[in-house]
Parts: structure tokens; sequence; C-alpha cells
């Protein structure tokens, strides 16, 4: 317990993460049972969880004074909800003026517990927006809407389905949360640091082993944590002191992590539970969206790779004796356990269940066989409580969070906002697609940055839904595009925030981690780009199967040319502005381009390798 912290409030945080636990387990298998009091309740709940977290951390009485006021506030807003919405659904009923108060004061109370959850920037946003919505009609510009009444905007912002309690709120709450517990349970089990032996043991032999191991692990965790930030709390306290102890600076080592966390979010099959709700959206099923994903991540994590070598070339990192490491039969089938857990909720989605109910089908089998494994878990309460805080504390993170999107999406789509933007995005999707795509791009990253992949794709889905259905591209490509540079966000300065966890652990200055993220991933910024370009990268998408391999050919050599431009040998940056300059026409400019710049390509790779080999050339 932290020093300042009150004693009963470990209590109530480990009851409180229960109830959590228990109401996703029997949403998943029995279904919704009341949208209202499943909605609200969580919200309520969520935050009771995130102000004993608080509490913990920091017991002051003005403290707990203030998240005593908060979450008075908020019961105030729900007691008001529950009172008001059934007369309003028959829409015969007027809100008064304490009910505006009540719902006004809601909404502050989700501002000030998402400021608490994921720091100021999304909660500036969401504190922008609700003012917005009140007090926009006296903006400038295109920014400036029609007088919106205050019962209006509480209306559309607190009671009903539009705002706080709209989709992103529903959808985490009835199909994501699930997975939040089987990450939970792979912890509880031990299986993750099984995993990140098995990518130890696998990259072993490679000079840039501690590195590589680093990738590989937060590619197999990072597809079901649905945080890069949780991914590299997980893995990282292992990997990061590896990474170091191999003779790479601590801002590398956090940039590895970051950068390999922040991309298991893309690693199908579960894509960090983005994978159902991609599939909801769009209508596309759910084994359509894997196969058509499963190519752009491998390339991601081949660039990574391929970057890792470059830098450990140029660090000039020295070469030590390799570690050997053996594996027990506990430690093989809890490797077997994962698989076969992984592989029972893709079944179950392909046999047409439900995302949560598959979600639950994976728990129920890692449960079974890895306590089979490990009895003695099932007797250890210290274990259980930490499997049950942790679960409580992500659900809590990511139902607060939710609940600010809801705001946001609310406003725009009440004020009209996001109609324009998207209107504007159509107009240069009419005579530039390359300006529309990088608008795109940068709204996605900024909309992006300080959220949770999930919160991150459903807010920019939700808000510039209709500028993507107008820029002309395949459905699947484009929620894929955004979904990447939503990812991304995660290691892109200002607010970088699976970097940010890193540089503490890695022991690094933040900013600085923050850009050496951001370098070692920026080939994946070109990926989402061959999306549109090169579109038969995505498989299964309708293009033969030869136009695929050309296009997975072309991507992977862009990647590579990427890759050195980022860790050019020393002295040797022309050749880095070369392989930028190639990786672009690559992508860009047709196959006939292509294929001309995938021959100088080569040409360029050996020359590089020659220059490599020769010492008294290259010094």
């Amino acid at each position: 317990m932290q020093q300042g912290s009150i004693p009963w409030s470990r209590t109530l945080l480990t009851l409180t993460s229960m109830i959590i636990v228990c109401v996703v387990l029997y949403v998943s298998m029995f279904g919704v049972f009341n949208d209202s009091w499943l909605r609200v309740g969580m919200l309520m709940v969520a935050a009771a969880i995130t102000a004993l977290v608080h509490v913990e951390i920091d017991g002051r009485p003005l403290n707990v004074a203030v998240l005593t006021g908060m979450l008075a506030l908020l019961a105030f807003g729900v007691f008001a909800y529950f009172r008001s919405t059934a007369e309003i659904e028959t829409g015969l009923y007027l809100l008064t003026t304490m009910d505006k108060l009540a719902g006004a004061a809601a909404v502050i109370a989700v501002i000030e517990f998402t400021r608490r959850t994921v720091g100021g920037v999304m909660a500036a946003i969401t504190a922008a927006a609700f003012v917005y919505a009140l007090f926009g009609q006296y903006a400038p510009g295109f920014l400036r809407h029609a007088f919106i009444s205050v019962e209006e905007v509480m209306l559309v912002l607190w009671f009903s389905f539009d705002g706080v309690f709209g989709a992103p709120m529903a959808t985490v709450v009835s199909t994501i949360l699930i997975y939040i517990l089987f990450g939970a349970l792979l912890e509880f089990l031990r299986i993750d640091r099984t995993l990140i032996k098995v990518a130890i043991a696998a990259t072993g032999r490679l000079k840039s082993g501690p590195a590589n191991a680093a990738v590989l692990a937060s590619g197999l965790f990072g597809t079901i944590s649905g945080s890069a930030v949780a991914n590299v709390a997980g893995t990282g306290v292992i990997t990061i002191p590896m990474i170091k102890k191999r003779g790479f600076s601590p801002r590398f080592a956090g940039a590895v992590e970051a950068a390999s966390s922040s991309g298991g979010q893309i690693m199908p099959p579960i894509m960090g539970a983005v994978a159902f709700i991609m599939a909801d959206i769009t209508g596309v099923p759910y084994l359509s969206i894997v196969i058509a994903a499963a190519i752009p991540a491998l390339l991601y994590f081949g660039a990574l790779f391929v970057a890792i070598s470059f830098a450990t070339d140029r660090m000039e990192v020295a070469d030590v004796e390799r570690p050997k490491l053996s594996f027990d039969w506990r430690e093989m089938a809890q490797v077997a356990v994962f698989v076969v857990s992984l592989a029972a909720i893709v079944v179950s989605m392909v046999s047409g269940t439900s995302a949560a109910y598959a979600g639950l089908m994976g728990v129920v089998v890692a449960f079974v066989l890895g306590s089979a494994l490990r009895p003695g878990l099932l007797t250890d309460l210290a274990a259980w409580r930490q499997f049950f805080v942790a679960t409580g504390m992500v659900a809590a993170q990511l139902i607060v969070i939710v609940a600010a999107v809801g705001v946001v999406v609310g406003v725009l789509n009440m004020t009209g906002v996001g109609l324009r933007f998207a209107a504007g995005i159509a107009v240069y999707a009419e005579t530039s697609l390359p300006i529309a795509l990088i608008l795109m791009a940068v709204a996605c990253l900024l909309l992006g940055m300080g959220m949770p992949t999930v919160p991150a794709y459903l807010i920019v889905v939700l808000v510039m839904g209709t500028a993507l259905a107008k820029l002309g591209v395949p459905t699947v490509h484009t929620h894929l595009f955004v979904l990447y540079f939503g990812v991304l966000s995660a290691v892109t300065p200002p607010v970088a925030l699976a970097a940010f966890a890193a540089a503490p652990i890695a022991g690094a200055r933040a900013m600085a981690t923050a850009f050496e993220a951001t370098r070692l991933a920026l080939p994946g910024f070109l990926i989402p780009f061959a999306f549109v370009y090169q579109p038969a990268l995505l498989l299964g998408t309708g293009h033969p199967m030869l136009e695929s391999l050309a296009d997975i050919v072309f991507v992977s050599v862009a990647m590579i040319l990427l890759a050195r431009a980022c860790y050019p040998r020393r002295g040797h940056w022309p050749m880095a502005v070369v392989g930028v300059a190639l990786s672009g026409g690559l992508i860009f400019f047709g196959p006939v381009v292509s294929v001309i710049c995938l021959l100088a390509a080569a040409a360029l790779l050996v020359f590089d390798r020659r220059r490599a080999l020769n010492p008294i050339e290259n010094a």
C-alpha cells in the first residue's frame, strides 16, 4: 500500500473490481440484460475504481475529498438519469433545472475522472467539446454552429444513447471487456512470462537478440492486451533491462518496447479486440478482416526487426555470449494453452458466435487448462486479488475514456462540425487524394493521442465515418488506415503514451524515448498509404494472388529502405535520401515505376552490403 493510502480502500478496490469481472462474465455468456443499467452502472463502478486507485496512491484528506465530491456529482447525474429516462422515452417529459444541473455535473465528473485516468490531453479535448456545445454559436468562421439550448445539450450528452452512453460505451461494456479479462487471466496464469522466454529463445542467436525478443514478445502478448501502455508495463519490465544489459542506450531500449507494444494492437487474430469492433461497424466478416490485416502486421514487425538490426550495426554493439535457455514441460504446456485459447476464440468467431461469447470461450479454455498446470494458483488469494484488481483497473480506464469519447462524438454530431470536416476531406479527395489521406492521417494521430487502441479507433471512425466513405477507397482499407494511425499515435510526440510508459522503466527521458520510438516505427507510417496505393497488399479483398504477391514484394522492399534510412551507416546519409525516394516510388506511382524502383533498390542494397563488408571503404 502506498504511503498515505487509506486501509479500507484496498478492500473496496478489490470488491468493485470483482463486480466488473462478474458483470463481464454474465454479459458475455447471457447477453446484455438492460442497456441503461449496464452502461450507466458500469460507468459508476468504473469511476469508483478510478477514485479508489487514486486514494491508494494519495490518501491525503484533500485528495479524498475531491474524489468523493466527483463521485457524488456522478451519482447525482445517475440518479437524475434513471428518474427521467422513462418519461423521456415517451416524449412527454421536459428536463427540469435540476436535471440540467445533474447532467452537467456528471459530465464534469467524467472529465475529471478522464484527467485522472489518462492525463490532461483527453480531458482538455472533452472539456473543450462540452464548452463548444454550449457556446459554439459565438465561435468564428466554420466552427460557429446554430444556438443549442442547455436542455438539448444535456439530452444528447447525458440523457440519451448519443453521448456518454452511446456506441463507444455500448461496444466496450458488451464486447471488449471480456478480452481485457482474457489478457489479465493469461498474466494470472503466468503465461505472459513464458511467452517472453519463448521470444528470447527464438532471437537469442541474433546480435540484437534482446531487442528483437521484445518485438516478438510484444507482438504475441500485445494482440490480446488492448492497450500499448498495458503491454509496455507487462513485458517491458523484463525486456527493457535485458536490452540495456546488451549494451543499447536506455532511450533505445524504451523506444524498442514502445514501438513493439504499439504494434501488438495491429497483430491478428485479436488486434487488441479492434478486429471485432471493425467487423461490427463495417459489416465485413471477422475472418476477412483478420486475413486482410495479417500481411501488413507482419511487415510492420519485420520492419522493426530490420531497423533494430541496422541500429545495432550503427551503434557498434559488442557481440556477447548468447543466452542458453531450456523449457520444462509446464512451460511448453503454457505455450500450448496460449495457442489453444486463441484458436478457441477464432473458431468461435468463424462459427458465428458473438465476439463476446468467443472471448468467453477463450477465457474458459485458458482457465481450465492453465489452472490444471498450476493448481496452486486456485488457492493463492494474493494472486486472485491481483487478477481482479488488474482487470478492474484496466476495464475502469477504458470505460471512463469511452465515456469522454462519447461526449466528443455527441458534440461533433450535434453541432455538425464532424460533417463539415468530412465535406472538406471529400473536396480534397476529389482533387488530390494524397492531401486527403495526409489530412486523415493527421486527424487520426491527433484524435488517437492519449487513448488506448479501442477508443482511439472508435472516436476516429465515429467522428470521421462520413469522410472515410467519401475517400473512394474500399471499406476495409480505409478502416485499417484509421487503425494504424490511431495505434501509431501511441509513439508520436507530443503525447506518446507508450513511449512515456517505457521511459521510466528504461531510465530515459520521456520525449527522447518518444522520438526514438517514432524513428523506429517510421516504416509503419508508410504502410497505411500502401493500403490505398497497393490495395492488393490486403489479402482476401478481391485482388488476384499474383498482384498481391507483387504488392507484398514492393512494400517489403520499401520497408527495408526506410528502415535503413532511419539508421544509415555513418557518413552515408546520401544513400538514405536515395532510399527514401525509392521507397516512395515503390508504393505511390503504379506498377511500372514500382518495378523500376525495385531494380534500383536491389542495386542500392547490394552496394550498401558491399560497403559494410569492406572495412577500408567503410572507414
